[in-house]
């Protein structure tokens, strides 16, 4: 198996003192941010926040992913994680995000991180995957560990296609095969109801989906890079308004 590089991103850590209790949501990040980077530079917007679409995409994403999502890992800390290291666009995101009246700025961390896509020594025969936050997948439905691998590879090699060093160069059909014979080993999932109004259109989006655990068993070793990465990409639709997240764990 040849070389597969890395997955590389910036992590900005914003700690904030809130201007209104409980504002601040991904959502509300989401929104806000794209408003304060569009009245900032437009052109800004239409390539971050608003990126054409694509004539050809893995399956999965009919729509270019932006190059960033929010966490908010604890209370006051904002994480965005920045998907573009070809060019420096952190002082523009800083900038919006100053710009958001929920809340009030008082430092920010940057970091690089660069994630081996290579296995990590030793056998992995059995893990824990925890849907953090409301997590969709098409098809509908309960995911097969093939599908979930399916998503989070065309969803980094996306990501580095667009914003990064490159597409993955790998023999995607293999990887998905190799990802359908993992056996779901236990499944606790709940499903999530969650709504969103648009502001500007009026308009409601379900941004709902599951939660919980799930476990796996098999010839795991080769997948523990990417869902690490996945960790910071999120994975499934609307990553963007803080869906997706995921954690993973081996015993």
């Amino acid at each position: 198996m040849p070389p597969l590089g890395t997955f590389d991103l910036y992590v900005l850590r914003c700690r904030y003192a809130e201007r209104r209790p409980g504002a601040v949501t991904p959502n509300l990040l989401r929104g806000a941010f794209g408003s304060a980077l569009k009245k900032i530079s437009e052109p800004d917007y239409e390539h971050y926040f608003a990126p054409r679409q694509l004539s050809k995409q893995p399956s999965g994403l009919a729509d270019p992913p932006r190059p960033f999502v929010f966490r908010l890992p604890e209370p006051g800390l904002l994480q965005m994680n920045v998907f573009t290291t070809r060019e420096r666009v952190h002082a523009v995101f800083q900038l919006a995000l100053e710009q958001i009246e929920a809340f009030t700025i008082q430092t920010v961390e940057e970091e690089f991180v660069q994630m081996p896509l290579q296995p990590p020594t030793g056998s992995v025969r059995r893990l824990r995957l925890r849907f953090i936050t409301p997590t969709e997948l098409k098809p509908h439905g309960e995911p097969t560990f093939g599908i979930l691998m399916s998503r989070i590879r065309d969803r980094i090699s996306t990501l580095r296609a667009l914003w990064g060093s490159g597409p993955l160069e790998m023999d995607f059909s293999a990887f998905g095969e190799r990802a359908a014979s993992v056996v779901r080993w236990r499944s606790d999932l709940q499903h999530v109801e969650r709504q969103r109004t648009s502001r500007r259109t009026g308009q409601t989006h379900s941004i709902g989906g599951f939660t919980g655990v799930m476990e796996f068993a098999g010839d795991l070793t080769e997948f523990i890079p990417y869902l690490e990465a996945a960790r910071y990409t999120g994975v499934g639709r609307q990553t963007v308004w803080g869906k997706g997240e995921i954690a993973c764990e081996t015993f």
